[in-house]
């Protein structure tokens, strides 16, 4: 019989799901791969640090040269609805921030920028845009934004949370937030 390696094992499983199969694992010693395996969680994951509110930063997105400079300009907290008909839930309220997006990159910007915020709170739950939160904070991102090379656009985006729940933290990424480059801001600091 062969003798499989434990990460080759591990692809086989992601590869042929619902497949038995029969493998001698013997390719590295048991102390050495548990050594391996312990110096990988030794490394911490290095969160993106925050930036201040006003603060510009650059985003990449997916595609080669697509490139945002992203500002969160403001937060408004709580936001007032401005259809009496669509407010926050019983015990809820709206949080707008508003941001500023400028085309750094060599083509077209076009997407959701709603889909690319979440804004944290102080125990670290993360809230999605809300999609029926229009306030009077001002006008919100339409539901796609183009933008040519140097354009810009304004916006706020609206989070629907607790009334309790204390907002720290807003983050944006490209590519309806696919992007592996994510802009942070600390709502509770200014430039």
């Amino acid at each position: 019989m062969r003798t499989v390696t434990l990460p080759l094992l591990a692809a086989l499983a992601f590869l042929v799901p619902g497949s038995a199969v029969a493998v001698e694992a013997s390719a590295a010693p048991p102390v050495a791969a548990a050594s391996a395996v312990a110096s990988v969680q030794q490394r911490p994951f290095a969160a993106p640090s925050a930036a201040a509110l006003g603060t510009t930063l650059s985003l990449s997105g997916i595609q080669s040269g697509e490139r945002l400079d992203v500002t969160a300009l403001k937060v408004v907290d709580p936001a007032t609805g401005a259809n009496a008909y669509l407010g926050p839930d019983p015990g809820n309220r709206f949080v707008a921030v508003r941001f500023r997006l400028e085309n750094t990159g060599d083509g077209p910007y076009k997407d959701s920028p709603a889909n690319g915020a979440q804004l944290i709170d102080t125990d670290g739950q993360r809230f999605d845009a809300s999609w029926v939160a229009e306030t009077t904070a001002g006008p919100s991102f339409p539901g796609s934004v183009t933008l040519s090379s140097g354009d810009t656009a304004l916006g706020y985006v609206t989070f629907e949370l607790p009334r309790t729940a204390r907002p720290e933290k807003v983050q944006f990424a490209m590519d309806s937030g696919f992007s592996d480059d994510v802009g942070v801001w600390d709502l509770t600091a200014t430039r």
